[in-house]
C-alpha cells in the first residue's frame, strides 16, 4: 500500500475566497469594508444588494455614455461621469472613480484635472471616448472580483474569454484611430496639392 502522505499530496488545493487585499490597486479596502460593516449576517445580503445594484447602474450609464459620445453631447457626458464617479467612490472602486472624474472634466470642456479650459470640443470628445473604454476595462476587472467575492462561481475559461474580448476591442479601437489619422494626413496632402502654385 502507498503511504497516506502520497494521497494527501495528490489532492488538489482548494482556493479560499478572494481577499480584498488581493485587489488593493483597484478597490480601496477601507472604504469597501465600511459597506461590509452594514451587513447583519454572514450571507452579506445588504452589501451584496448595494454592489449588484451598482453593476446594473454602471452598465446603464456606460450605454448612455456611448450614446452621448455618438451624439457629441459633452454636457450629458459630464453629468454621467459625475454620477458614476459618486457611486464608484462610495464602494471604493478607485480606478473607475478616477476615470469617471476625467470624463466629468472632459465633458465640462476642461483638461483631466479640471484646471485648464479645453476650447476644442473634438479633442474633448476624443479623450472621453478613450477614457470610457479604459473605465469599462477597469470596471470589468472589479465586477469579476466582486462576483467571486459574493460567491459566484466564475469559470476560469469564461474570465479568459472576457479578457480576450477586452483586448480585442482595445486593438480594434487602436486600428480605427490609426485609420482616422491616416485619412487626415491624406486630406492634408490633397489640399496642399490643390493649392495654386505662385508664379
Amino acid at each position: 500500500m502507498a503511504p497516506a502522505e502520497n494521497t494527501k499530496a495528490q489532492e488538489p488545493k482548494k482556493e479560499g475566497p478572494p481577499q480584498l487585499s488581493d485587489v488593493a490597486d483597484i478597490i480601496d479596502e477601507g472604504t469597501f469594508e465600511q459597506i461590509l460593516e452594514m451587513d447583519d449576517d454572514d450571507e452579506r445580503e445588504f452589501s451584496k444588494g448595494i454592489v449588484y445594484g451598482f453593476f446594473e447602474q454602471a452598465k446603464t450609464t456606460f450605454e448612455k455614455m456611448e450614446k452621448a459620445v455618438a451624439d457629441e453631447d459633452l454636457d450629458d457626458l459630464s453629468s454621467l461621469g459625475h454620477f458614476l464617479k459618486g457611486s464608484s467612490a462610495t464602494l471604493g472602486l478607485t480606478h473607475v472613480k478616477d476615470g469617471c472624474e476625467k470624463i466629468q472634466h472632459f465633458g465640462a470642456r476642461k483638461d483631466e484635472t479640471g484646471s485648464t479650459t479645453q476650447p476644442d470640443d473634438k479633442i474633448s470628445l476624443q479623450k472621453i471616448d478613450t477614457t470610457v473604454k479604459e473605465v469599462k476595462v477597469a470596471y470589468a476587472k472589479v465586477e469579476r472580483f466582486l462576483r467571486r467575492y459574493y460567491g459566484e462561481d466564475l469559470k476560469p475559461e469564461e474570465e479568459e474569454k472576457e479578457e480576450k474580448e477586452e483586448v480585442k476591442e482595445e486593438k480594434k479601437d487602436d486600428k480605427e484611430e490609426a485609420k482616422k489619422d491616416e485619412k487626415k494626413d491624406e486630406k492634408k496632402e490633397e489640399s496642399k496639392d490643390k493649392e495654386p502654385k505662385k508664379a
